[in-house]
C-alpha cells in the first residue's frame, strides 16, 4: 500500500509509476546529459535490472549524503532534488519507486572501447596521536602551507619531500613556524598526506587531550607516486596493501627514508576543532560537503560530475559492494572514466579496510529524465 506522502509526491510532481520493473522501465530514456559534463567518459542509457542489487539496496542510508550534494546541485537536478527532499522520512521502497521512475542509468565506461580498466580503491579519515611540540618520540611534522605558497602561487612546483627532510636551507626557512603538530613516524605523516584529511589526537602536557581534524590546504604540486609502486619495482614486494608496506618498512628501517621520499608529493593543511560528539562526522570532500562512511566516493569530475548518484557494483577479496554512493570527492590519484575510491570511515578499522582495497568495479551514472 502506498503511503500517503508518496500519493502527495505522484500528484504533485506527475510521477504516476506503479511498482514494477516492466513499467519502470516503459519510460522513454532521456537524452544523456551533455557530454561537457564529462568529457573523460561514455555514457550508454542502461536498464534498471541492470544494476546488480538495485532492488535490495536501502536507499535510505544513502539520503543523507545525496540531500547534502542536493544543496550544491547542477542545473539538471534542481527538480529532482526538491521532489527527494520530500522524501526523505518516506520508507525504502517509496523511494525505490521514485528513482526508478525518476532516473535514468548510465553506465559509465572509458571512451575508448578496448580500454576495459577499472579500479575501485578504498580511503579512510586516519586518526593519529600527536603534539604540538616536538619530542623524542613526536618529532615528523605536518605544516600548514607555506606564506610563498598563499600568496598567489599556488600553482607553483615547489620542494620534493626529500628536499624538504633535508634541506637546511630556503625549503626550512619557508615552513619557519608553519608546523601544526608532530607525529611519531614518517609512516603517520605518508598515510595523512596520502588520505589527504584526518583528525589527531593532541596529547598535552598535562595528560589531557585534544582533537582536531585536519583538511587538505594544498601541496607542493608534485606528481603523487605510489609507495607500493616503488616497493614492487625495487625490492619485488608483491603485496602493496598499506598494512603490508607499512611492515615492510618497520622490517626494514634503514629503507624508510627512501620509501617515503618516492612519493615527492607533500600535502599541506589546515586545522580545525572537533567538538565532542563530531567525531564521526565525515571530511569536506572536493564538494564542500562532509563524507558519508560507505555512501561518499571520490571521482574523476572530468568523467562524474560532483553530486551525482551513482550505482557501485564491485566484488574482490577485500568487499562485495552493491550500493547506491554520492560522486563527492576527487584526489590525485583518482583519474580515468571507471574510476573510485570508496570513503571507508574514520580509525584503524577503516584504514585496515581501505588499505587492502584494489579490484575492479562497474559504474552507473543515475541522471535525471
Amino acid at each position: 500500500m502506498l503511503s500517503s506522502l508518496f500519493r502527495f509526491i505522484i500528484c504533485c510532481a506527475a510521477l504516476i509509476v506503479p511498482y514494477s520493473r516492466v513499467q519502470a522501465e516503459a519510460h522513454e530514456p532521456s537524452l544523456e546529459p551533455p557530454a561537457s559534463l564529462h568529457p573523460n567518459s561514455r555514457w550508454t542509457a542502461a536498464s534498471w535490472d541492470d544494476l546488480t542489487g538495485a532492488f535490495e539496496d536501502d536507499p535510505r542510508e544513502a539520503i543523507s549524503a545525496w540531500l547534502a550534494s542536493c544543496t550544491r546541485p547542477q542545473a539538471s537536478w534542481r527538480k529532482a532534488c526538491s521532489e527527494l527532499a520530500a522524501l526523505k522520512s518516506a520508507d525504502s521502497e517509496v523511494i525505490r519507486i521514485w528513482m526508478m521512475s525518476r532516473l535514468q542509468p548510465y553506465r559509465v565506461s572509458n571512451l575508448e572501447v578496448s580500454n576495459n580498466a577499472s579500479l575501485l580503491t578504498g580511503y579512510y579519515e586516519p586518526v593519529m596521536r600527536a603534539r604540538r611540540e616536538a619530542s623524542d618520540v613526536f618529532r615528523y611534522p605536518l605544516y600548514r602551507l607555506p606564506a610563498d605558497l598563499e600568496r598567489g602561487k599556488s600553482n607553483r612546483v615547489w620542494f620534493t619531500r626529500e628536499e624538504i627532510d633535508t634541506r637546511a636551507g630556503q625549503a626550512q626557512q619557508a615552513l619557519q613556524g608553519r608546523v601544526i603538530a608532530y607525529l611519531e613516524s614518517p609512516l603517520d605523516v605518508l598515510a595523512l598526506h596520502i588520505q589527504g584529511s584526518g583528525q589527531l589526537d593532541l596529547v598535552q602536557t598535562d595528560g589531557t587531550h585534544q582533537r582536531i581534524r585536519l583538511a587538505f590546504a594544498g601541496s607542493n604540486n608534485q606528481p603523487y607516486k605510489s609507495v607500493g609502486a616503488w616497493l614492487r619495482d625495487t625490492h619485488g614486494v608483491r603485496d602493496l596493501s598499506w598494512p603490508a608496506i607499512k611492515s615492510w618498512a618497520l622490517a626494514h628501517p634503514e629503507q624508510m627514508n627512501a620509501l617515503v621520499w618516492s612519493n615527492p608529493r607533500v600535502v599541506f593543511f589546515k586545522e580545525s576543532a572537533v567538538n565532542k560528539g563530531e567525531e564521526s562526522i565525515g571530511p569536506k570532500g572536493a564538494q564542500g560537503l562532509p563524507l558519508t562512511a560507505g555512501r561518499s566516493i571520490a571521482v574523476d569530475p572530468k568523467s562524474i560530475p560532483y553530486g551525482t548518484p551513482v550505482w557501485l557494483a564491485s566484488s574482490g577479496a577485500s568487499v562485495n559492494l552493491n550500493r547506491l554512493v554520492l560522486a563527492q570527492d576527487t584526489g590525485a590519484a583518482i583519474t580515468g572514466a571507471v574510476r573510485a575510491d570508496y570513503y571507508v570511515g574514520s580509525g584503524d578499522a577503516a584504514g585496515e579496510i581501505a588499505g587492502r582495497l584494489k579490484q575492479g568495479l562497474q559504474m552507473w551514472a543515475l541522471w535525471p529524465k
